[in-house]
């Protein structure tokens, strides 16, 4: 079948350029550096002003606030406590549950499992809570010799015990039952005279708090000498009996530790002024008049 002849398609040729021949962009001469760009008004962008906020914790001038220094160290003193108080509260449940075991080994025999989870967990917990104790050590008789200084730009006083002979107070045996105590004490007596609650001549009494605190210290110390001597004696018994001293030398670590963070957070609250973000709303239950003086009259007309 032929087809009808039609009018002539019409066809358009597009020219495109291979890839190589392409132009390419011009590149624009570095411009030298003209120096900050200026504004013919304030800009309307920026960071806002923050007036309205509380001033912040971390210090800002070129020297930290000495209290602010306190309340920092306070503050780590008072985490790495708390967890050496749970480390040796740990210790002191693998150590109770070895002594367990050494009930049962009377009349039965043990698996070897059991005993090697034991002696690995009270290995653990032991150095652990021993390389916390070091480190809370440390922290808090740092944060001890800052308060020190706190107290004394406070008061205007001078303390008779230097830096260092706390330090070795700490450090030395037998001397270590005492001295702690009271510089704790006349710690609390000096910062309560910043405060006007004490006089500068009344003898430092040292409160409930700190007393309790003093006690639970020298147990501890005397606990961990006695345990440290008991383990050079020899025989079943002397090792059963070695492990309750271990157990209970965990256990005044743990009051010992708690009643630290109560001590330096009662001390650092003496020493620094209160934070304003954490105080409670108050209430007035009596307001007095200051004046005796008569309203003015107001004047006719005038409103209310």
């Amino acid at each position: 079948m032929n087809r009808p002849p039609g009018p002539p398609r019409r066809m358009e040729w597009v020219a495109s350029p291979p890839d190589g021949h392409r132009p390419r962009p011009r590149r624009r001469p570095a411009q030298p550096y003209a120096g900050p760009p200026s504004y013919p008004a304030v800009p309307r962008w920026g960071f806002p002003t923050l007036t309205w906020r509380w001033p912040l914790a971390l210090p800002t001038g070129s020297q930290a606030d000495p209290v602010q220094r306190v309340a920092s160290l306070g503050a780590t003193a008072v985490s790495t406590l708390w967890i050496t108080a749970v480390l040796a509260g740990l210790s002191a449940l693998a150590e109770g549950w070895r002594y367990v075991l050494l009930l049962r080994s009377r009349g039965e025999a043990l698996p070897q499992a059991r005993l090697a989870v034991s002696d690995a967990l009270v290995t653990t917990t032991g150095v652990l809570t021993w390389l916390l104790g070091v480190l809370c050590g440390v922290t808090v008789v740092l944060w001890a010799l800052r308060a020190r200084a706190v107290a004394r730009d406070r008061t205007g006083t001078r303390d008779e015990r230097p830096d260092w002979q706390v330090v070795a107070g700490v450090l030395v045996p037998g001397l270590n039952l005492a001295v702690p105590g009271s510089v704790l004490a006349e710690l609390e007596h000096t910062g309560l005279v910043g405060e006007g609650a004490r006089e500068p001549a009344d003898r430092p009494r040292p409160t409930r708090l700190v007393i309790a605190w003093w006690i639970a210290w020298a147990a501890t110390l005397l606990l961990g000498w006695l345990t440290f001597a008991w383990s050079f004696r020899g025989g079943v018994q002397a090792l059963a009996d070695g492990v309750l001293l271990h157990f209970w030398n965990n256990v005044a670590v743990v009051v010992a530790a708690v009643l630290t963070v109560r001590v330096v957070k009662y001390l650092t609250a003496v020493l620094t002024p209160p934070d304003p973000t954490t105080l409670r709303r108050m209430r007035v239950l009596d307001a007095s008049v200051g004046s005796t003086s008569e309203r003015a009259p107001r004047p006719e007309g005038s409103r209310r």
